[in-house]
């Protein structure tokens, strides 16, 4: 694996929905009791010397609408070194639901698009871009989650677009969970196929701290 490239002093940025948030407003904070703190951690024990700021700005229930309301404040005015990006289930569910707070993949991509320019201009960040995931297998039924299934290739297909576009890293949860789950169930990951186990967020941790490693 290269070199781990985050130097003393910088300032890794996490922001996304629930998966990021983790409980970092509350009990859990300043950064939440999932990937994040467990990247943190990691990158303490394998790096002791390095003295890397840290902050979490995860709030549960986000579309990437969300973040394009707050992406001055809780992202630019910050001005990250390193930013990772984890958004796209609420906005896929709002979509299959009809709310009112519905991206469909179209939006989602003109938005994602937007809030990833104003960060390439205002800042000097090295991005990561983590896919949106969903922990099921019923891909052959009429249920929501054989919907959410169906939809959300469209919405890889965004992430993937934007890390081309832009020439950022890109964790790929959904393939690193479907790997997983060729030898245990779903319901080792997760109790409901969105928000993971501690297993889970250990998974993400790891893959995010290769794709800093790039």
């Amino acid at each position: 694996m290269p070199a781990f490239p985050v130097q003393s002093g910088q300032l890794i940025l996490c922001i996304g929905d629930s998966i990021t948030d983790c409980g970092r407003r509350a009990e859990k904070a300043p950064y939440g009791d999932g990937y994040v703190s467990l990247l943190r951690e990691l990158v303490i024990a394998r790096h002791p010397e390095r003295d890397i700021r840290w902050l979490n700005r995860g709030i549960g229930g986000n579309t990437v609408e969300d973040l394009k309301n707050r992406w001055e404040d809780d992202c630019l005015r910050e001005k990250p070194d390193w930013l990772t990006v984890k958004i796209g289930i609420n906005d896929l569910h709002q979509t299959l639901r009809k709310g009112e707070r519905a991206v469909d993949p179209a939006r989602f991509r003109t938005l994602y698009t937007e809030i990833l320019e104003r960060a390439k201009g205002a800042t000097k960040a090295q991005v990561v871009l983590i896919d949106p995931f969903y922990l099921s297998t019923d891909a052959e039924t009429d249920s929501f989650r054989a919907q959410v299934l169906k939809l959300l290739p469209e919405y890889l297909a965004v992430v993937a677009e934007m890390a081309k576009t832009f020439g950022m890293r890109r964790v790929k949860t959904q393939e690193l969970f479907e790997a997983q789950m060729k030898h245990r169930s779903p319901n080792d990951f997760a109790p409901e196929p969105v928000h993971p186990y501690r297993v889970g967020h250990v998974v993400m941790a790891n893959a995010v701290y290769e794709a800093l490693c790039g």
